[in-house]
């Protein structure tokens, strides 16, 4: 009986080794996700600002591309007004 006390301590004893082992491996792997999630959202807020020029630049240049196309067809008219009154 007593050997089976013995037996059930040294496997408990294995058992809680393991068991600390096992969370202090995953505490360090939660520490690095963590860590790696950082960096990853500080890129994300990176790619999302130059996101927000970028679209910002595609409408002034559309914006410049229906003035310049108004601006011309305005002048057209006025061209053929003077030249269509000659």
């Amino acid at each position: 009986m007593a050997k089976a006390a013995v037996d059930s301590n040294v496997q408990l004893a294995v058992y809680m080794e393991r068991l600390d082992s096992y969370i202090q491996s995953q505490t360090e792997l939660n520490r690095t996700l963590c860590a790696r999630l950082e960096k990853l959202d500080g890129k994300l807020d990176d790619v999302q600002f130059w996101r927000s020029k970028i679209y910002g630049a595609r409408t002034a240049l559309i914006a410049v591309g229906l003035l310049v196309i108004h601006t011309t067809a305005v002048m057209s008219g006025f061209l053929a007004l003077t030249k269509w009154g000659d």
